[in-house]
């Protein structure tokens, strides 16, 4: 299996942009909120003590190699008959240094640093405290998150008590409101580096995104519930994947509760998204045509696309793997899974006030801690792993490689004692003893929203000659629509051989200017319709976007991504199973002037 898949770039026909005017609310900036494109840099060591040597007779000299790093990937001798994968075995799990004493201040991604609203000092206070390997406490109380549009008088007021006496903590105590927002900063604008070096750490684009998203909402939330001596204390979750929880919960939006400041507002959200309250899944830019129950139909169909069609597979759904060392091909290739590339991705956008400087709070990872609103929406985003992991699908597990499972990070718990969490130790939320309070046992409405199947009817064949793959010469430019025809590897797949493997659309080496927002999106086998339209993010073509928040303060910073889009269904809603080659589409939306695509292929991933 790939070790995960980038979106490609397939040279194809060109056509006219179509951004439309409904696109340019978020796309006449370039900020927001990012993660470093900073290339790592090469850890030269000439101390000869860090040489691994083997014992004979597989005696093997390699300078420049941190024994430590080494061992911990091989978990053993390597011997002369499996040399030939010596890259892959240099991986180790990506862990996390002393908070307190390893740490800068925060740059990348702050595209107009001058202007920061908040602060880049995001290193968190010292106690003193030696780091310790954290033990789940042995409780028998379950804390039951709930919807926050549908709570109890008794579960808000907690809620706003606990969260007006973090906000009265200062700023140096480790459980303050600030410090808990400088987490996001420090972890994600480039105030660490993975321990023992000098390569920056990055929790986002790979599959440490949902572990270590989970364990930051877990310590917040139990610090909240100490707080206020309440050890049922449960967080809301912005249930935003039904109908009714899809605005932004009213509890977040008055200045003042009980004639006192809400705690839970923030100045710094667009007013825009305020004012239409129901959230753009897809992120397709404001569109006054677009009806409420259209966009509401449209949520839907992402929240399926992103659980179901596109991650169908483990790296599908996580993220492209992310090891120690230097970002090199066969050791890492971060790429961001089905729903944090998706939901995630817009709701932080739709959030952001574009008229901060660096789109401040939410669409910016240095300042999105700030607002209230993160945390309920990070919930959520939790909520959708237990989601996606009940619906026991072929496919649906974690991660069984012990670079992940042992990957780990550090936090204060709500003792304040300095603690070290591991992957492993939260795949089961029923060992960490909170879930979530459903509305209802019925099946969600997104599990009914999967696209409808195309009306052939409207639907005509494009006369203009489509280049194959072979044909184009790679990289590819996207400053303009491209077409490509990508040859399938099998055709006329079975229902039983769907249930075995995931034809999966690989775009690999998408290079663009990380300080731009750049998104494109991917429509697969679209048949041009009578009326000359592009489909939308609510039509059975839509494969889903690439999108990407501007990452660094680097003048024309260039990075390398990619991404991966399931197949299995959509053929079948286009009804275009048996045709040998599938026609690609990439639409450029935003940031696509120094954008180009390294390579689009598909394949056939098992689904284990």
């Amino acid at each position: 299996m790939p070790s995960s898949l980038f979106p490609v770039a397939t040279t194809l026909t060109v056509f006219p942009s179509t951004n439309t005017q409904a696109f340019k609310t978020r796309t006449t900036k370039t900020q927001g909120f990012r993660v470093s494109c900073n290339n790592a840099p090469n850890n030269n060591n000439n101390n000869n003590d860090k040489k691994l040597i083997l014992p004979e007779p597989q005696k093997l000299v390699l300078p420049n190699v941190d024994r430590r790093n080494l061992l911990v990937g091989l978990g053993g001798i390597y011997t002369a008959t499996n040399l030939t994968s010596l890259p892959e075995a240099l991986a180790a799990p990506i862990t996390t240094p002393d908070i307190t004493s390893i740490c800068k201040d925060a740059k990348d991604g702050i595209t107009y640093i001058d202007k920061a609203i908040r602060t880049r000092k995001c290193c968190p206070p010292s106690l003193g405290k030696t780091i310790k390997d954290y033990v789940i406490p042995s409780e028998k109380i379950l804390r039951k998150r709930w919807p926050a549009h549908n709570g109890t008088k008794k579960q808000v007021d907690d809620y706003i008590r606990a969260i007006a006496a973090m906000r009265a903590l200062p700023d140096d105590d480790p459980h303050s409101f600030a410090s808990q927002a400088k987490i996001h900063c420090a972890y994600c604008n480039g105030a660490y580096n993975q321990e023992g070096s000098d390569v920056p750490l990055q929790i986002h684009n790979s599959w440490l995104f949902y572990p270590f998203h989970r364990w930051y909402v877990y310590f917040y939330e139990r610090i909240l519930g100490k707080l206020i001596n309440a050890p049922d204390f449960a967080l809301p979750f912005w249930k935003w994947d039904e109908p009714a929880g899809m605005p932004i919960p009213e509890i977040f939006l008055a200045k003042d509760y009980n004639g006192k400041p809400n705690p839970l507002y923030d100045v710094y959200r667009d007013a825009g998204s305020v004012e239409d309250r129901i959230v753009d899944l897809a992120f397709q830019g404001r569109d006054k045509n677009r009806s409420e129950q259209t966009q509401i139909i449209c949520n839907l169909n992402t929240v399926y696309r992103d659980l179901v069609r596109n991650g169908a597979d483990t790296l599908s759904f996580f993220g492209g793997k992310y090891v120690a060392g230097k970002p090199a091909e066969g050791l890492s290739k971060p790429s961001a899974g089905s729903v944090e590339a998706g939901s995630h991705t817009a709701v932080h956008r739709w959030v952001g006030d574009d008229l901060q400087p660096n789109d401040e709070d939410m669409g910016n990872f240095y300042s999105a801690g700030y607002d209230p609103i993160f945390y309920v929406h990070h919930a959520n985003v939790d909520r959708t792993w237990k989601l996606w992991k009940d619906l026991a699908l072929p496919g649906h597990v974690e991660p069984k490689e012990t670079d992940w499972l042992d990957a780990s990070y550090v936090f204060y718990d709500e003792n304040k004692n300095l603690v070290r969490v591991y992957n492993r130790d939260c795949v089961d939320i029923s060992k960490l003893k909170y879930t979530f309070i459903e509305n209802s046992k019925e099946v969600f409405p997104w599990r009914k929203s999967r696209p409808a199947q195309r009306n052939p009817s409207v639907q005509v064949e494009s006369t203009e000659k489509i280049p194959t793959v072979d044909e184009l010469t790679f990289p590819v430019s996207l400053e303009k629509i491209v077409k490509v025809r990508v040859k399938r590897p099998a055709v006329n797949r079975t229902k039983e051989d769907k249930k075995k493997t995931n034809e999966v659309l690989l775009i690999n080496e998408i290079k663009f200017d990380c300080n731009k927002f750049v998104k494109f999106d991917v429509f697969v086998n679209d048949k041009v319709s009578k009326g000359g339209n592009i489909p939308t993010a609510c039509d059975p073509e839509y494969a889903g976007s690439f999108a990407q928040i501007p990452h660094s303060d680097v003048k024309k910073a260039s990075m390398k991504s990619g991404a991966r889009f399931g197949l299995n269904q959509l053929l079948d809603d286009t009804i275009t199973e048996g045709e040998e080659y599938a026609t690609v589409a990439l639409v450029p939306k935003t940031g696509f002037e120094d954008l180009s695509i390294g390579e689009i292929t598909i394949e056939l991933v098992p689904r284990l």
